[in-house]
């Protein structure tokens, strides 16, 4: 439990208008935790003060209840994963768009095989519908968005697919999320070998 994490040291306090360092550290500490843990149930105020260095009076100047301090720390991975996605992006050839839109695909899959508490956690909190007709918003179909991007490159750059472009990213995204779904609940997993040569395989159907 969160509780019993120790504190080495006592935290050096922030100077005056340091407070969104201070926010940093805090979702920094929730992150480490929620990793330690594999889910958000015994994430606590009082486990993620000790574990800053501060006193939970403090983590409340910034996050009124757990609530607040949940969603903070979903906004904070969801930028994790896009600029890991978008970082995995930019290291391929600019030119190469087949490679760009595989390399989001597999840097979204390793980020859920080495987050698995924070994965469940952002698929189950990631999107929200108004009513039944609409379509879904929320970070997680911004990563989505983020996909479709990619394969609407490589249509217009003379790659054609076998659908449009925002179903190919939803038939990756789905298809990505279901994979690494099962890696998560075998007992027996393989690590990423079992899971990144799927997602070349399947990017690959996707084009004509």
């Amino acid at each position: 439990m969160p509780e019993e994490v120790e504190v080495s040291a006592p935290r050096t306090r922030n100077r005056w208008g340091e407070g969104d360092r201070l926010r940093g550290e805090i979702l920094d500490a929730a992150s480490r935790l929620l990793s330690e843990l594999g889910g958000e149930d015994g994430l606590t105020i009082r486990g993620v003060a000790r574990a800053v260095g501060i006193a939970p009076a403090s983590i409340y100047q910034h996050f009124t209840d757990r609530s607040a301090l949940v969603e903070g720390l979903l906004e904070y991975e969801f930028a994790r994963l896009r600029a890991a996605m978008e970082a995995a992006e930019a290291s391929e050839d600019p030119g190469d768009d087949v490679g760009r839109v595989r390399a989001l695909v597999r840097a979204y899959c390793q980020f859920a095989m080495d987050n698995p508490g924070h994965y469940r956690l952002m698929t189950a909190n990631g999107s929200t519908r108004t009513s039944p007709d609409a379509r879904p918003k929320g970070p997680l179909l911004d990563i989505v968005d983020l996909v479709t991007a990619g394969f609407a490159r490589c249509d217009a750059a003379g790659h054609p697919l076998r659908v449009p472009a925002d179903r190919a990213g939803v038939i990756a995204f789905v298809g990505a999320h279901g994979r690494v779904a099962l890696f998560h609940n075998s007992p027996r997993r393989g690590g990423a070998a079992s899971v990144l040569p799927f997602v070349d395989e399947l990017v690959s159907l996707v084009f004509a």
